[in-house]
């Protein structure tokens, strides 16, 4: 564990028993978001290098087109 995570979890403990509850049940939907994340990056880690390549590519030939985000 980190000084920080550490650090933070001692300050929790401090809280009322409501509280700690709470914040444990954010950190956790926390944790499980990222474990999520992190699969979904690693299944589609080719597949967005091919999307990379291509949109390189496109570039390099002219076959792109500037634009802002209220242009999309």
């Amino acid at each position: 564990m980190t000084n920080i995570l550490a650090k933070a979890f001692k300050k929790a403990a401090k809280l009322s028993q409501n509280l700690q509850d709470e914040i444990g049940e954010q950190l956790l939907e926390d944790i499980e978001g990222e474990i999520k994340w992190n699969e979904t990056l690693d299944k589609s880690h080719d597949k967005l290098g091919k999307l990379a390549e291509k949109a390189s590519e496109d570039f390099k030939s002219g076959r792109t087109k500037k634009m802002g985000f209220d242009e999309l």
